[in-house]
């Protein structure tokens, strides 16, 4: 196993080609107050598996590929249910 970071989060936007928005969220208790904080982090990722919105995903530091673009996905985790599957139409249904 390699040194590289490692993080799991959703995938929020996918209309970008080759690229999707995954977003690590993290909860963490404040250190002085006590009190729970929901911390999130956006980040650019490449994307040669074909990622859709709502999928949870791992992705993995690499090289810069472009300006915003430091992670590659690495593995599908769980796939959002029904996304791939068109909405069932009426048509021809009087």
């Amino acid at each position: 196993m390699n040194t590289r970071r490692r993080m799991v989060g959703v995938v929020t936007s996918d209309k970008m080609q080759k690229t999707v928005v995954v977003e690590v969220t993290r909860t963490y208790r404040h250190q002085l107050y006590k009190k729970v904080v929901h911390a999130r982090q956006r980040f650019m990722a490449h994307d040669e598996l074909g990622c859709q919105i709502g999928d949870t995903v791992q992705i993995v530091e690499s090289r810069p590929l472009s300006r915003r673009k430091r992670w590659v996905v690495e593995a599908i985790l769980r796939r959002e249910v029904g996304a791939e599957e068109p909405a069932l139409g009426l048509e021809g249904v009087e």
